[in-house]
C-alpha cells in the first residue's frame, strides 16, 4: 500500500484535476434545468438580442487554438507557483456589535467582491459569497484562501443585497438562500432576479433593473450601470441574464461598484453622468491578457478609476479565490505600485478592516507580510 504521506506524482495530480473539472462541468450542465432563465426573453431591454444579452462592444473571441490551449493550461498544464498563498492571509474578525457601533459611511471588504456598507444607519451587501468554494459543488472548484471575517448568521439585517451578475464567484445560491430571511430586497440586473425566485426567494423581495434604471431605498439611490462582461452558470445559458456595475449614492457620498468588467468607454460616461465618486470599488484580479476584454488588467483598473472621477480607489475581486494564472498577490502589488507612481489615492484594507468612505485612513500593503 502506498504511503499516504508520499506526494502524489505530477501525472496523478493532473489526472485528478481533469477528473474534478469534468465532474464540475457535468454538474454545471445538470444545473441547466434548474437555471430558470435560459428560455426567458427580455425584448424591452436594448441590451437583449438574438443571442441573449450583449455588450455595447463585442468582446474579442478566442480562436479554437487559443481556446484549446487555455483549457489545456487550466486542466493539464498546471498553474505556476504562487497562485495560492503559502500561509494564512490576515483577516480582521468582525462582530455584530462592532457593526452596530460603526460610524455611518463605513465599508468592509469581506472577501473577493463581497463588500458590506453602512449607509443611512442600515447595511447593504454586494455580491455575497460565503461558501467554501466558488463552484456549482462544494467538493471541487476554487477554494477560499480565508474564512469570511464574520459568520453568515452573524450579519445584521440587510436593507438590500446588490448583485452584479450570475457567475459563481459573485452569486452563491447557498448564501442567497441563507440571507433571504434577513434581507429586505435583492437588487439585480435583468434575469438574475429570476434565478433567485427559482431558488425560493419571494418575488416581492426582488427588483430587477436594466442599465441606467434607478431605485431608491431608505434614502440610498442605486443605479444599475453598464459593464463589459458576460453571464451564465451552465453550458446552455450563456448571456441569458444581464450583468451590471452599480452606482450607490446618498446626499453625502457616492460609491461605484464595478462587479466584473473589462475596460471600456462606459466608465467615462458613468463618471460624466453620475460621478465624481468618493470611492471606486474596482475589480483587479483573475485577469489575463487572453480575456482582458471582460476582466481588466491593473493599468486598466487605474484608468477606469480616473475615468469615473474617483477620489480613492479600493481594489476588489482578489485575495480570496484562485481564478487565473497570476500570483495571488500580484493584482494588489501591481495596482498599488501603479497608483503610487501616478499619485492616485488607493486604499487596501485588510479583509474585515473598517474603512471610511469619505475619509479613508491610511492603509498598508498587507500582502507583503505573507
Amino acid at each position: 500500500m502506498a504511503d499516504p504521506s508520499t506526494p502524489m506524482p505530477r501525472r496523478g495530480k493532473r489526472l485528478k484535476r481533469i477528473a474534478a473539472a469534468a465532474c464540475v462541468s457535468a454538474t454545471a450542465f445538470a444545473y441547466a434545468g434548474l437555471s430558470g432563465c435560459a428560455t426567458l426573453s427580455y425584448p424591452q431591454s436594448p441590451q437583449f438580442g438574438e443571442d441573449g444579452f450583449q455588450n455595447e462592444r463585442k468582446p474579442r473571441a478566442l480562436g479554437w487554438r487559443d481556446t484549446g490551449k487555455l483549457w489545456w493550461d487550466f486542466l493539464v498544464g498546471g498553474k505556476p507557483a504562487g497562485t495560492v498563498p503559502r500561509g494564512a492571509i490576515p483577516v480582521q474578525s468582525l462582530s455584530r456589535a462592532q457593526l452596530d457601533d460603526a460610524a455611518d459611511g463605513t465599508l468592509y471588504r469581506l472577501g473577493h467582491s463581497t463588500v458590506l456598507l453602512k449607509l443611512g444607519g442600515r447595511f447593504w451587501l454586494t455580491d455575497p459569497v460565503f461558501s467554501e468554494r466558488a463552484s456549482p459543488v462544494q467538493w471541487a472548484g476554487p477554494k477560499r484562501f480565508h474564512a469570511p471575517p464574520i459568520a453568515l448568521d452573524a450579519l445584521p439585517p440587510l436593507a438590500a443585497v446588490v448583485l452584479s451578475h450570475d457567475h459563481y464567484d459573485h452569486l452563491d445560491r447557498d448564501t442567497v438562500r441563507a440571507l433571504a430571511a434577513k434581507t429586505e430586497v435583492f437588487l439585480t440586473p435583468l434575469g438574475v432576479g429570476d434565478r433567485l425566485v427559482g431558488w425560493g426567494v419571494p418575488r416581492d423581495k426582488v427588483r430587477q433593473l436594466d442599465w441606467w434604471d434607478e431605485v431608491e431605498r431608505d434614502g440610498v439611490r442605486f443605479t444599475a450601470t453598464p459593464s463589459q462582461h458576460f453571464s451564465g452558470r451552465t453550458l446552455s445559458d450563456r448571456n441569458a441574464t444581464l450583468w451590471a456595475s452599480w452606482v450607490i449614492r446618498t446626499d453625502e457620498l457616492k460609491v461605484f461598484f464595478s462587479g466584473d468588467t473589462g475596460y471600456f468607454d462606459g466608465f467615462r460616461t458613468i463618471g460624466e453622468r453620475l460621478g465624481p465618486f468618493d470611492i471606486t470599488l474596482l475589480e483587479c484580479g483573475a485577469y489575463d491578457r487572453r480575456w482582458q476584454d471582460v476582466h481588466m488588467l491593473p493599468a486598466q483598473t487605474l484608468q477606469a478609476h480616473r475615468d469615473l472621477g474617483g477620489r480613492s480607489l479600493v481594489p476588489i475581486h482578489n485575495s480570496t479565490f484562485d481564478l487565473a494564472f497570476h500570483g495571488w498577490s500580484e493584482p494588489m502589488e501591481t495596482l498599488y505600485a501603479l497608483s503610487q507612481d501616478a499619485g492616485v489615492a488607493i486604499a487596501t484594507p485588510v479583509i474585515g478592516q473598517p474603512l471610511s468612505i469619505v475619509r479613508p485612513a491610511d492603509t498598508q500593503p498587507w500582502w507583503r507580510g505573507e
